[in-house]
């Protein structure tokens, strides 16, 4: 089953009693550009009774790395106050297609919430489409959602260097050691077991994720068969999730996301960097 509804799919559906859709956007902070406030965007244009999910304050708040998992009573606490039951439909989207909606899906599928998933094409294919968006806050009344922690569905440093594969979303020249992290202070370059998939590779132009054998033909050229336990990582576990939603889409079997990723890694592991292409 897919993890993916289309626009098309989400339209006829919209008005559900049990359908409860989050505008996930975030956008990481480039230097030298305007930042981008994705709440104000929200409040400015969103889907029909959409909730902003701030990804910022979604993750753990008592922890020096970005966007780590929070506790299961603190992601109940939040996700309740989205009006999520336990018997919701959830639909997650955000402002560039496919990027931070990835995160909250997996944080979601971390918790144990089955009916779950990604706008195909994001916002940006429904708003080409001319479909209808309403601006402001939506009106919520609180959900009885309750999360359960699935710990199989994240690893931790000591697990990710033992790791067979991992998958490094991060783009080539920050997996190379060639361009510099967007965090101050942090080294580039890769994990020893790291192969490089950049996140835009999963993607067609249009911000859709690829075609299933496409994707699965991609895994497999980088050792990502069905019989390799895959983990995902990223900058701070954001784009992994996109890696871990092609994963599932294909049907692999056996996956994991490296939470603390290259911000963890870098930082704990500076001896033990790799730069340049893989061999």
């Amino acid at each position: 089953m897919t993890n993916l509804i289309s626009t098309e799919a989400l339209a006829a559906e919209i008005a559900g009693t049990r359908l409860r859709i989050l505008d996930a956007s975030w956008h990481l902070p480039t230097p030298g550009a305007i930042p981008r406030d994705a709440r104000a965007e929200y409040l400015n244009g969103h889907l029909s009774g959409a909730r902003f999910a701030d990804l910022d304050a979604l993750s753990e708040q008592d922890s020096a790395l970005p966007h780590m998992l929070p506790s299961a009573a603190a992601f109940e606490k939040s996700v309740r106050a989205f009006g999520v039951n336990r018997d919701s439909r959830i639909v997650v989207y955000d402002s560039l297609g496919l990027f931070s909606a990835a995160r909250v899906w997996w944080m979601f599928k971390a918790f144990g919430h089955g009916d779950v998933k990604v706008l195909d094409g994001g916002l940006p294919k429904w708003l080409r489409e001319g479909r209808v968006v309403e601006s402001g806050e939506a009106s919520i009344d609180p959900g009885d959602w309750v999360a359960r922690f699935d710990p199989s569905a994240v690893v931790s440093l000591q697990e990710v260097q033992a790791a067979a594969l991992v998958l490094d979303a991060r783009s080539v020249a920050r997996f190379q050691g060639e361009a510099p992290e967007p965090r101050p202070g942090l080294a580039s370059g890769h994990m020893p077991n790291g192969r490089n998939l950049p996140y835009s590779r999963l993607l067609r132009d249009d911000g859709r994720l690829r075609p299933a054998p496409e994707l699965r033909e991609l895994f497999e050229q980088l050792g990502a068969d069905k019989h390799t336990r895959v983990v995902t990582s990223c900058g701070s576990g954001v784009t992994a999730a996109i890696v871990t939603l092609a994963l599932v889409e294909t049907g692999h079997p056996a996956h994991a996301l490296y939470d603390g990723s290259w911000t963890e890694y870098a930082m704990r592991c500076p001896s033990r960097i790799v730069t340049g292409p893989t061999k």
